[in-house]
């Protein structure tokens, strides 16, 4: 995953995913520079979207 795009524009990324997923809450998407996986890991419970397709989603955000 590209560090800077999740680092850079992360609030925006944010907002996208919370508009789309509206389950998502902002403890879901607690962002810790370092911990990349833990977030693709908590997406994909509360979603039930493959590792791979969530990253791509994020890329176009």
């Amino acid at each position: 995953m590209d560090k800077l795009i999740i680092k850079g524009k992360w609030n925006l990324v944010k907002g996208k995913l919370k508009e789309k997923y509206g389950q998502l809450t902002d403890d879901d998407l607690q962002y810790v520079e370092g911990k990349e996986d833990q977030l693709i890991g908590r997406l994909q419970e509360v979603t039930g979207k493959a590792r791979e397709e969530l990253i791509e989603e994020i890329k176009n955000l």
